[in-house]
């Protein structure tokens, strides 16, 4: 189901209650919320139809079935789900392998990470496929764990996602901490009882019981995510 990467192990970090960290991708790790919009912007473009800048809100973060199966209903497009979600998906490794730009403090934050042996997973509502791609840029041994939108029955909003990646690390999703940068990531987390770090990508976040908000991960270090937890 989910691949493994050969990484940094899943030794829980000495004196801490955090027992591992799980971290979105996009939007959060690599700056490319913008891409999925212009690729479904140029996508329907080319099937004659226009999308409305208020439904960038509606799609972002969702799974592809959930984001396509919108657009697909919202514009009237002839085109089946399958059929568009294989061209959205070409669409976007078409523009991140001309670019792929980090988010502010991301490197930072994986390298203190990795230093520190501290488990870290990837979860993202992104097929395979892509998430594949990302990480042949951002580097597979920051993470000893990574899990996909297509590999579990029920991705963001549900917990699913995060329960399978707290369960593969062998961690307490209590003892979890988790950043993501959109409303459906944070649900998602949130619904599996762990402690959320939102740094808002398109759309505001609240700050909630369990949630800090963040203006970037430059903010955001190790003894800043072990402090959610003490």
């Amino acid at each position: 189901m989910t691949t493994t990467v050969p990484a940094i192990g899943t030794r829980t970090a000495e004196g801490s209650a955090l027992q591992a960290v799980l971290l979105d991708m996009d939007g959060t790790l690599v700056d490319t919320e913008g891409f999925w919009w212009d690729v479904e912007r140029e996508v329907f473009a080319g099937l004659g139809h226009t999308l409305d800048d208020a439904w960038r809100q509606v799609v972002v973060g969702g799974p592809m079935t959930r984001s396509a199966g919108f657009l697909i209903e919202a514009t009237g497009a002839d085109i089946t789900l399958a059929e568009l979600t294989v061209l959205l998906n070409e669409g976007f490794e078409d523009r991140i392998d001309r670019a792929l730009p980090l988010m502010p403090g991301a490197a930072r934050l994986l390298g203190e990470l990795a230093l520190h042996e501290i488990p870290t997973a990837l979860v993202s509502a992104s097929h395979r496929r892509i998430i594949d791609r990302v990480l042949g840029i951002l580097g597979t041994e920051y993470f000893a764990l990574t899990v996909a939108g297509d590999e579990v029955a029920r991705t963001k909003p549900h917990p699913d996602p995060y329960l399978f990646a707290a369960a593969g690390l062998g961690a307490d999703p209590a003892r979890c901490a988790v950043v993501e940068d959109t409303a459906t990531g944070v649900a998602a987390a949130e619904a599996a009882g762990c402690h959320v770090v939102a740094v808002p990508s398109v759309a505001p976040i609240a700050p909630a019981a369990r949630r800090t908000v963040v203006r970037s991960l430059e903010e955001v270090d190790l003894t800043f995510l072990r402090s959610l937890l003490n």
